[in-house]
């Protein structure tokens, strides 16, 4: 299945974005607590970065609401962020839209 072919309606038709997107595979830690335990910590990757958020790919189910936080390993920045999309597993992981709690236009490392 392509990519994008899975996505809600109203995503794919979503015209009136916050700032530009860009394809991107940026490695990144994720933590979060669960509901109950401790904290979980998984190795992810993004697959589209913009200023606001982020469409992931986490190797963990992570429920729709969920605070988390997020470490991109090449800039060593993190900031926390809520997951507000969950797609399908992958054979590669979850795809999880993640909005940001703070934009910082230099938190990817890329220009946007």
């Amino acid at each position: 299945m392509p990519f994008g072919e899975d996505l809600p309606r109203d995503i794919k038709m979503r015209r009136n974005r916050r700032g530009p997107r860009m394809n991107s595979r940026v490695p990144v830690i994720i933590e979060w607590n669960g509901k109950v335990g401790p904290v979980h910590f998984e190795s992810a990757f993004t697959r589209v970065v913009n200023a606001y958020g982020c469409l992931l790919v986490s190797p963990k189910e992570v429920e729709l609401q969920t605070r988390l936080r997020v470490t991109n390993l090449a800039t060593r920045r993190a900031v926390d962020g809520h997951v507000v999309w969950k797609g399908i597993e992958r054979p590669d992981g979850w795809d999880l839209g993640v909005e940001l709690i703070s934009a910082d236009q230099h938190f990817w490392g890329v220009e946007l």
